[in-house]
C-alpha cells in the first residue's frame, strides 16, 4: 500500500514539474520579429514636402522633472569628497563593504570615476557620476542604463542634502 502511494505521489510530482519548461524559443521569435519590424520600418523623407524658409531652432532652457531621492551623504572613508556634487547617479546600494568596493572597482575598470558615498544609515552608495545640474545627471543615468542594459536598470538620482 505504501509503495503504491509513494509511486502515485512521485508520478504526480513528475507530471506537475516536468511540464513547466520555459518558452524561450517563443520569446526569442517574438523579439526577433520586433527587431525586424524596427529595422525595416519605412523611413520617410519629409525634406521635399516643405518649401518654406528654414527657421533657426529656438533653444529651450534645460530643465528636468526627473524624480530624485534626497539624502545626507558623505564620501565613504578613503574616498575623494570633491567628486560628490549636488546630483549623483547611483547604480548600487550596499550594507556590505566588500560588495560596494567590488562594484566600484568594476566601474573604475570600465573608465568611470566611481566613488562611494555613505548615508546616515550606513548604506554605501556606488556613485558613477556626479553633477551640479539635474538634467546632466538624468542624461548620464539614462546613458548608463542604455549602455549596460539589462544591468543597472534601477539606477537612480541622488540629490545631496546638506
Amino acid at each position: 500500500m505504501n509503495k503504491i502511494v509513494l509511486f502515485a505521489a512521485t508520478a504526480c510530482f513528475l507530471l506537475t514539474f516536468g511540464s513547466c519548461k520555459p518558452k524561450q524559443s517563443a520569446y526569442k521569435a517574438a523579439y526577433e520579429q520586433a527587431k525586424e519590424k524596427e529595422t525595416t520600418a519605412p523611413v520617410t523623407d519629409d525634406e521635399d514636402t516643405y518649401d518654406e524658409e528654414e527657421v533657426a531652432p529656438v533653444s529651450k532652457p534645460r530643465t528636468s522633472n526627473v524624480s530624485t531621492r534626497s539624502e545626507r551623504i558623505n564620501a565613504a572613508e578613503g574616498e575623494d569628497a570633491s567628486r560628490l556634487k549636488r546630483y549623483s547617479v547611483v547604480i548600487g546600494s550596499f550594507k556590505n563593504k566588500t560588495n560596494a568596493y567590488s562594484l566600484k572597482e568594476r566601474m573604475q575598470n570600465e573608465g568611470y570615476h566611481a566613488v562611494l558615498g555613505e548615508n546616515e544609515q550606513g548604506m554605501l552608495r556606488v556613485i558613477v557620476s556626479s553633477f551640479d545640474d539635474k538634467a546632466d545627471a538624468a542624461a548620464s543615468r539614462d546613458a548608463i542604463k542604455a549602455k549596460y542594459a539589462p544591468n543597472f536598470q534601477d539606477a537612480w538620482l541622488l540629490e545631496r542634502a546638506y
